[in-house]
Formats: C-alpha cells, sequence, structure tokens
C-alpha cells in the first residue's frame, strides 16, 4: 500500500506541476531521459543479475510478441468493418497493441507484487515489449505511414538503447558475484524509477479531443485493458498450464495501459497522435482500477 500510494501521489504532484507550470516544457523529457539511462538499465543490472533461466522465461519474453500479434489482427479487422482511415488503424495497432510495461508497469508491479516480482517483469520488458517496439512497432508504424525503416536502422535502434546493453552486460555478469557496494549503489539508482516515472507521466497528461474519439478510444482501451490479458490468460494458464507468481506477473504485466514510447512513435509517423495521446493518458488513469481488478483475479494462479 505504501508504494501504491507514492505512485499515486507522484502522479498527481506531475498533474498539479504541469497545471501550474512550475516545470519547464522539456520536465518530462528530461525525467524519461534519466530513467532510461540511468534508473532502468540500475534496476536491470541488479534483477537480472538473479534471473534463474527456465521455460517461464520464454512465456514471460512472449507475451509482448502475442499481444502485438493480436492487435494487428484484431484491429485490421476492425478497421476495415468500421472503414476507419488507415492513420488510426495503425495507431490503434501501435498504441494498442504496446503495453507500458516499464515506466508504468515496473511501479505497479513492484507495489502489488513486492521487489520479488521485478525480475520476471524487467524480463517481461526487456525482452518482450522493448523487442517488440523496436522490430515490430517501428515496422507497422513504417507501413501505415510513408517512411519504411530499413533492417540496419531497427538494428541500430536495438543495439544502441541503454536498457538493452544493460541487459546485455547483466546476463553476462550472472556467474559473477556483485560486491555489496555495488549491490547498494543499483538499488539506490534504481529507486529512483518509481517516483521520477510517475512525474513524468503525470506532467504529459493531455485530456484534449476526448468526444470526438470517443468511440476509437473505447476500442483501443477495451482490448489493451480486457481482451488482451484475457486472451493471455487463456493461452497460458487453461491451455499451457503455467502457474506461480512469474505468470501472475506476467499477466499482470499484460493487463498495463499502452505505452508512453509506442504514443510517441505514432506521433511522429502521423498516425493519429490525438487519439494516441488520449489512449496512453486515460488508459492510464482506467487502469489504477483495472490492474487492481486483474491482481485479485490472478492470486489463484
Amino acid at each position: 500500500m505504501n508504494n501504491l500510494l507514492l505512485l499515486i501521489l507522484c502522479f498527481i504532484a506531475g498533474v498539479l506541476l504541469r497545471r501550474s507550470r512550475r516545470m519547464p516544457d522539456n520536465a518530462p523529457a528530461t525525467l524519461n531521459s534519466f530513467i532510461i539511462h540511468v534508473s532502468l538499465p540500475a534496476l536491470t543490472l541488479l534483477y537480472i543479475h538473479n534471473l534463474k533461466l527456465s521455460g517461464d522465461v520464454l512465456l514471460v519474453g512472449a507475451m509482448a510478441w502475442l499481444v502485438f500479434g493480436l492487435s494487428f489482427v484484431f484491429f485490421r479487422a476492425v478497421g476495415r468493418w468500421l472503414a476507419l482511415p488507415r492513420a488510426t488503424v495503425g495507431a490503434l495497432i501501435l498504441v494498442g497493441g504496446l503495453g507500458n510495461t516499464s515506466f508504468f508497469g515496473l511501479p505497479m508491479v513492484e507495489a502489488f507484487y513486492g521487489a520479488s516480482g521485478l525480475t520476471t517483469a524487467i524480463v517481461a520488458d526487456q525482452l518482450g515489449s522493448f523487442f517488440a517496439l523496436s522490430i515490430l512497432g517501428i515496422t507497422v508504424a513504417g507501413i501505415y505511414s510513408s517512411g519504411r525503416p530499413t533492417a540496419a536502422q531497427i538494428v541500430q535502434r536495438i543495439a544502441l538503447f541503454p536498457p538493452f546493453i544493460s541487459l546485455c552486460v547483466a546476463l553476462l555478469l550472472i556467474p559473477l558475484d556483485y560486491a555489496d557496494w555495488f549491490t547498494v549503489l543499483l538499488k539506490r539508482l534504481g529507486d529512483t524509477l518509481a517516483p521520477l516515472a510517475l512525474l513524468s507521466v503525470g506532467l504529459q497528461l493531455r485530456l484534449g479531443h476526448l468526444a470526438e474519439h470517443r468511440r476509437n478510444l473505447a476500442l483501443g482501451l477495451g482490448f489493451k485493458l480486457i481482451l488482451a490479458p484475457l486472451a493471455v490468460y487463456l493461452l497460458y494458464v487453461p491451455l499451457l498450464g503455467a502457474h506461480g507468481q512469474a505468470i501472475q506477473v506476467t499477466l499482470f504485466e499484460a493487463a498495463m495501459p499502452p505505452m508512453i514510447t509506442a504514443a510517441i512513435v505514432a506521433s511522429e509517423h502521423e498516425l493519429d497522435p490525438e487519439l494516441s495521446t488520449l489512449m496512453v493518458a486515460v488508459g492510464l488513469i482506467i487502469s489504477f482500477f483495472t490492474l487492481g481488478g486483474w491482481w485479485w483475479l490472478l492470486q489463484g494462479v
């Protein structure tokens, strides 16, 4: 409860600071840069070091790819049925298919499952969401806009992403023991992720043009917050018989609201920027309630 209260207070603080104009316009970009270059790599180095490779790791990493694949099939069909503009379909596939498993997901996992759930959450984010965004997301954004990313550009984006570099380093360091001072340092740096991430999200919250996009917004969030995690649950639990905390955290991450970075990519490719931004903002608010419901439902898994 203390962790959850911290998240809510930081989110509210971000909203109030934006409305009072007490933070510069580039504050969210600065906070996000610190998180990407410092907080998230520190957490990756800390928790991936304790990773025990098993069959669950494959299921954890595959979750984001499954959700994105479902999003592609679902929104292409919905787009044809409703005759949606091409840019809107691209935005729904991209933003509705990728969850905020990092900036929002890691703090929420820590709040509901404690520090023991962070290793699984980082695997779901790094091996799942990040790769899916970098490969599938960038590709879809290019297809539904005028551009076409080259294979070299995709590889470069992956190779130079700081959390990915730290993931590779952490995997190489698994056989070695960390010094006590290094563990403490990583934990202190990693602890900055939760408050800074929610503060950044609050600073970026925009609720304009809500009525204009209400139908497509409901479609996108209904898929991301309800249908997608339900589909992954049915596959992992009844069909594959997967159980345990790692699977609970994986399904919990599947229910995260849309990824902020996916909305940024959609906007850069002119894929219905207003809808993309609304999906992130409204999805974040609604997910405070839906995630609590998913956590309760997953207790028996």
